[in-house]
């Protein structure tokens, strides 16, 4: 098998870390051919902070993935969250030398560089500048200005901010497990890419990918990303609650969550009881579920009510930016009982559970299109879209070599053909570059 078609995504969570190999198939859907999973140690709300541990974890997850797909493991594609990524709308604009040029991909650099220059917090750097929608000359509400006639070419901006050191702590755990940093990718991108379906994307939506540490938020309205947030809360804090709250171990409460525990206090009688076995020689302990779903419920409604305010900082109560498609719930956490209906309670949207299956081949196995997965899949997905364009520019390239033993005019003609349709290089490959560069030069 060409080592070329074979992606691996590498999703470092805070309670997991999973390696997931996949390749296209013929049919354009994604093949998981192994997936690793590990606890994760060294990492607190999705920002490491052990290396030592982390690194374990991911050559743990890494060998497990190797031996069930048969096939080494070099280069991964690296998913980022943690509660130091937070985002801003910012507009800008910028005064074109000669107004009778069109618009080219060279002006929308220019102003995408100039956002790259806001002053930030110390530590802090831009990781992500997402263009929302374009203004030429005061024509408001402009999809895609290049071609057009303007002076004046104006923007409005979604731009993600990160601590550069994060970042570069995960780049530094992935060299020292002896694997290469293919890309880096915004974790709440990644699993939007892997559950939701063009049409949501359009009409409008939220994604709500609830991990251990943290709650990823990802706002899509007319196919573009409108807002993103991360919570530093997840089902960890849950099982803290429950811990401290029926005075049990955090494995017990662990299990009790995944197996008795429910977001929606009603559903349970009153003499429901479990019996917990009590700590070497010590009497068993009895819980009422109604008591567990009752602390489970509060600690839900705390995290759902704050990923509504970001929804509602994005204007969802707007007519114009309303959210058609409603919330898609991802990730671990999203697989607590009666979850939809309590997101549907307190937010009045329609609700429905994201699994990664849309672009997975049929014949994939059952855990993998599991919401737990989501993100791992998308990081597959993205590694595989990477190569396809890497590909693709390698052809180009090629093309124009051919083209250059033929005279210099259709040379000329056949650059501009080809400068068309070429891809803007993406903010997150020039980080992944930076990053890499920073590494190299650290050691």
């Amino acid at each position: 098998m060409e080592k070329q078609n074979i992606s691996v995504g590498l999703d470092i969570g805070t309670t997991k870390i999973v390696a997931m190999i996949g390749r296209k198939n013929e049919y354009g859907k994604v093949e998981i051919l192994g997936v690793g999973k590990s606890k994760s140690l060294g990492v607190h709300r999705g920002v490491v902070n052990n290396i030592t541990q982390t690194i374990q974890s991911i050559q743990q997850a890494v060998q497990e993935a190797e031996v069930t797909a048969s096939e080494k493991i070099e280069d991964v594609t690296v998913g980022i969250a943690g509660q130091h990524i937070r985002s801003l709308q910012h507009s800008d604009y910028i005064t074109r030398a000669n107004s009778e040029l069109v618009i080219d991909e060279d002006d929308i650099d220019q102003l995408i560089n100039q956002v790259h220059k806001l002053v930030m917090l110390p530590g802090e750097e831009i990781i992500h500048v997402l263009p929302q929608e374009f203004k030429v000359d005061g024509q408001a509400e402009i999809k895609e200005p290049i071609g057009m006639y303007g002076g004046r070419l104006e923007a409005n901006f979604h731009v993600v901010v990160g601590q550069v050191s994060s970042i570069r702590n995960i780049g530094r755990c992935v060299k020292s497990s002896g694997l290469e940093l293919e890309g880096i990718t915004l974790e709440p991108l990644a699993s939007a890419n892997a559950v939701l379906s063009q049409e949501e994307k359009e009409a409008g939506v939220a994604l709500i990918d609830i991990g251990g540490g943290t709650t990823d938020l990802a706002v899509f309205k007319d196919g573009i990303i409108r807002h993103t947030a991360v919570i530093p809360f997840g089902g960890n804090v849950i099982t803290e609650d429950i811990k401290e709250g029926c005075s049990i171990i955090e494995k017990q409460a662990e299990l009790l969550k995944i197996k008795f525990g429910s977001a929606w206090p009603g559903e349970n009688k009153d003499n429901e009881i479990v019996s917990i076995p009590g700590l070497r020689g010590r009497d068993p302990k009895e819980i009422t579920l109604k008591n567990l779903s009752k602390i489970i419920h509060a600690r839900v409604v705390e995290i759902i009510e704050q990923v509504y305010v970001e929804i509602k900082n994005y204007g969802h109560e707007e007519q114009k930016k309303k959210l058609i498609g409603g919330i898609v719930l991802t990730g671990g956490g999203s697989q607590l009982k009666h979850l939809k209906q309590l997101v549907e309670y307190i937010t009045g949207m329609d609700t429905r559970i994201g699994y990664p299956n849309e672009h997975l081949a049929g014949d994939s196995d059952d855990d993998i299109a599991s919401p737990l997965y989501a993100t791992a899949v998308g990081l597959v997905m993205d590694g595989l879209k990477r190569q396809d364009r890497k590909a693709r520019e390698a052809q180009e390239e090629l093309q124009l070599e051919e083209e250059s033993y033929d005279d210099t005019e259709s040379v000329e003609e056949e650059q501009v053909l080809e400068s068309e349709p070429k891809e803007r290089k993406s903010f997150l490959d020039k980080l992944t570059e930076r990053v890499k560069d920073f590494l190299d030069n650290a050691e």
